[in-house]
């Protein structure tokens, strides 16, 4: 391999050949939660939705003017934020009665003083950051963090200075284990945008909170538009993704997904309470990429680096080990072998306390258990 990727044993880490390209900064945004504010420590810009390549004949100007008044209205932060290729195969869903309910009930959330994370601009980043056309992974979370520049559209991602919680700082952990040459991120820092460029994307289940409320806003209606995600996912990057679903929950969402077509990989949750149950060695990252170079190429591959290169040692290439001599190697880890073309599913032991993915918060424990059973789509 003439480029060096991101491969365990050899440990060597290179970015991929093309990045997505970010698109240019949209000037304001109007939605039921009202203008940002100018001096808003966001670090995702609100940019406008560009053409989509997946769906070249939607028409965004002709589909606004089909909404009435009040679905504009209510709809003016989709219309705003979310990227024009995620835009246009969720556009059916937006419009549902459950969807403008859930808009009324963020209205009135909105109305009473709440306040709300991720801040309104970054709700949708996560389809700004990785349009529908770039993605290769879709790593699954649950719902946003609660406090304060913590949350900002991207599952287990927090803005500097916020430290990596506990969560993250387990990933990085099995990131290490996969590519011995990781480095974590400076200053303990858990921002993922690299990532989420590289093609990987990061999707929690409910997209918003109520501040130190844990999971106030799960059941709303969320649910049932990032069901919708996941599934466009499945059905249009026909080439294959895969999908990592750590957690219960987690794996409850893609049980419908094509697992010959798609590579899905499962395991407990990377939190605290789970993670020694089998996270940490169970070579996601690795599997994932492995898969992506059979798929995509050497250069499909995802950088998993989140510091600059020059901080990163590089060691000699390696062979890119084959799915199926992965599973080979795996069989004595609970692993159960793909047939017809299937990709291998990672199996754990249910965790005796929910997967959680904040810090050790009995709240939050309380919170995700009793919405343990997502509604079905």
């Amino acid at each position: 391999m003439s480029s060096p990727t991101l491969k365990r044993g050899a440990g060597h880490l290179t970015a991929p050949a093309v990045d997505a390209k970010k698109s240019k900064v949209n000037g304001s945004i109007t939605s039921f939660f009202g203008a940002p504010k100018s001096n808003s420590t966001s670090t995702q810009s609100v940019k406008p939705a560009a053409p989509s390549p997946v769906s070249p004949s939607f028409n965004k100007q002709k589909w606004v003017a089909t909404l009435t008044p009040e679905q504009k209205e209510l709809l003016q932060l989709e219309i705003d934020t979310l990227h024009e290729s995620w835009l246009a195969h969720l556009k059916e869903e937006i419009v549902k009665p459950e969807f403008l309910t859930l808009k009324r009930f963020l209205l009135k959330e909105k109305q009473s003083g709440a306040k709300i994370f991720p801040p309104e601009e970054d709700i949708y980043s996560w389809s700004r950051h990785t349009p529908l056309h770039n993605v290769k992974v879709v790593i699954i979370g649950q719902d946003p963090y609660h406090n304060h520049n913590q949350a900002h559209g991207l599952a287990f991602s927090v803005r500097p200075p916020t430290p990596a919680p506990p969560s993250l700082v387990n990933i990085y952990t099995g990131i290490k284990n996969d590519y011995p040459s990781f480095i974590a991120p400076p200053n303990k820092g858990g921002l993922l945008t690299p990532w989420a460029e590289r093609g990987v994307l990061m999707l929690n289940a409910c997209l918003t909170v109520r501040a130190h409320q844990a999971a106030s806003h799960s059941n709303k209606g969320w649910e049932r538009l990032t069901q919708k995600a996941i599934d466009v996912v499945t059905r249009v990057r026909t080439r294959g993704v895969v999908f990592l679903a750590w957690g219960t929950p987690a794996g409850k969402r893609i049980t419908g997904v094509n697992r010959e077509r798609h590579c899905i990989l499962q395991s407990v949750h990377p939190s605290p309470l789970s993670a020694h149950r089998g996270f940490f060695n169970n070579q996601h990252f690795k599997k994932c990429n492995d898969w992506l170079a059979e798929r995509y190429g050497p250069d499909g591959v995802i950088d998993w680096r989140l510091v600059p290169k020059k901080e990163s040692p590089i060691a000699p290439p390696a062979v890119v080990q084959s799915p199926s001599v992965a599973v080979n190697q795996q069989q004595k880890q609970a692993v159960t072998s793909s047939t017809k073309g299937e990709i291998t599913t990672i199996k754990s032991n249910k965790p005796n306390q929910e997967d959680d993915e904040f810090e050790e918060d009995l709240d939050v424990l309380e919170a995700i258990a009793a919405s343990e059973d997502l509604p079905k789509n």
